[in-house]
């Protein structure tokens, strides 16, 4: 395949905020592949297994804080310096557009369609399962080892990121797995049995909903599970909390900053800089750029940050534009289609009366948000191979065989899964009425 079909870099926002980025048309056995992850957890004496976005990664932090094994910052700050020269002279750069796209300078998705045009030398990285629609602007580079390896995982890739700590991982090994929550213990039972065997200590830290029997049957395996609040703690919160170490005041900051945008609160402004970094730049950047500044990035972040968001509010717009209202039972739905910031498309949305929002993302993924009036995001999300909290939720309607209903998905702008999405929302507020106390 040509690599220029796939790398929408060059692509007018309206077709790229249509189609998922490079990383989507990926297999899965090439991240699989990946040797600095195998080699790192072959020399590790403590791996951790996290969630890929800031929540996640601030657990990371916290560790690596403990076993005083975070890498340097100056291993990453040319890199960063580097990315941020590109996007700066983007701005001088000549964009393309398509039949339906205005040449204007005026036009306000000239200046973003230029910047990317900068990137086409990266490597855009999706993960459908995280929702990450949109291109991370990340250089395929090698990172420094710490001794606190690091495996990103998502919810449907727990059993992955177990096997390869089960075969790779030194005997004796401190194995921590954070800001993830299993759908069910049988597809991760036997990989944790193996890593349980393997390590001297298995610990478990998480805010998401567990189902009972599930976190049962984890502790039984030896794990020390300890699961927070999910309205009240973010995964750091629960980590900062339950390691036996004495952290200094900043980890408290950064947990309570987390907090911040994980749960939505939007009282920190500081807490949309540490999403969006975590969201563009590689894992073992943002675990370093925290675990050495804490919640108050450096310069250079901040001026990466101010670069790549004005692409960001470009497709938050084209989203919302895109969105439609409709009634579902007692509550109005707004649902939308493309690559975007789910958190602020939908915070749009409710501005404009919406009791809960969905973003359909190119990959075929979704979330769903609600609000005070509508608190049951992870029960539609669980009709639908997902789950999360009641005001934040993710999924992956089971409607895609072959490539051929991708093309139909990005073609209509994910009809047949706007439609099935709708459907869970309808037989929710069905069950509703059989039983109003349902959970």
């Amino acid at each position: 395949m040509d690599d220029e079909l796939i790398n929408s870099a060059h692509l007018s926002l309206s077709r790229k905020s249509r189609l998922p980025g490079a990383g989507f048309f990926y297999p899965d056995s090439v991240d699989d592949d990946d040797e600095d992850t195998h080699e790192a957890v072959a020399n590790a004496d403590v791996v951790v297994i996290a969630d890929a976005d800031a929540d996640g990664l601030g657990c990371v932090a916290l560790l690596r804080e403990m076993y005083d094994a975070t890498i340097a910052w100056d291993a990453f700050e040319p890199v960063v310096a580097n990315r941020v020269t590109r996007w700066e002279r983007g701005t001088d750069s000549t964009h393309t557009t398509d039949e339906t796209t205005d040449a204007s300078t005026d036009d306000p998705s000239s200046e973003l369609t230029k910047i990317s045009q900068e990137t086409e030398t990266e490597v855009e990285v999706e993960n459908e399962h995280n929702n990450k629609d949109e291109d991370e602007d990340i250089v395929s580079t090698s990172s420094p080892e710490s001794a606190v390896a690091l495996i990103t995982a998502s919810p449907y890739s727990i059993d992955d990121a177990l096997s390869t700590v089960a075969m790779e991982a030194p005997v004796g090994v401190d194995v921590y797995i954070c800001d993830l929550c299993p759908d069910e213990f049988n597809w991760i039972e036997t990989e944790l049995t193996a890593v349980a065997d393997r390590a001297e200590t298995v610990a478990w830290y998480d805010h998401h909903q567990w189902d009972s029997s599930t976190a049962d049957a984890v502790r039984d395996c030896g794990v020390e599970l300890v699961i927070g609040a999910s309205d009240e703690e973010c995964s750091t919160d629960v980590a900062l909390r339950s390691l036996p170490y004495e952290f200094e005041s900043q980890w408290s900051e950064l947990a309570t900053v987390t907090r911040d945008h994980d749960l939505w609160i939007k009282e920190d402004a500081r807490s949309d800089d540490l999403a969006d970094y975590a969201y563009w730049a590689p894992p073992e950047e943002y675990a370093t750029v925290v675990g050495t500044y804490g919640a108050d990035l450096p310069t250079l972040a901040s001026r990466y940050l101010e670069l790549r968001r004005v692409e960001k509010n470009a497709l938050i717009d084209a989203a919302v534009d895109r969105a439609e209202l409709t009634t579902v039972g007692p509550w109005t739905v707004g649902i939308t289609y493309g690559r975007c910031s789910q958190n602020e498309v939908a915070e749009t949305l409710r501005s404009q009366g919406a009791d809960a929002a969905v973003v359909v993302k190119p990959a075929g993924s979704a979330s769903i948000r609600g609000s005070e009036t509508f608190e049951r995001a992870h029960e539609v999300a669980g009709r639908l191979n997902g789950g999360g909290h009641p005001r934040a939720a993710g999924c992956k309607p089971d409607i895609y065989d072959d490539m051929l209903d991708y093309a139909h998905h990005w073609t209509t702008e994910g009809s047949p899964a706007k439609h099935i999405i709708l459907q869970a929302f309808e037989e929710v507020a069905a069950s509703l009425e059989t039983d109003p106390n349902s959970s």
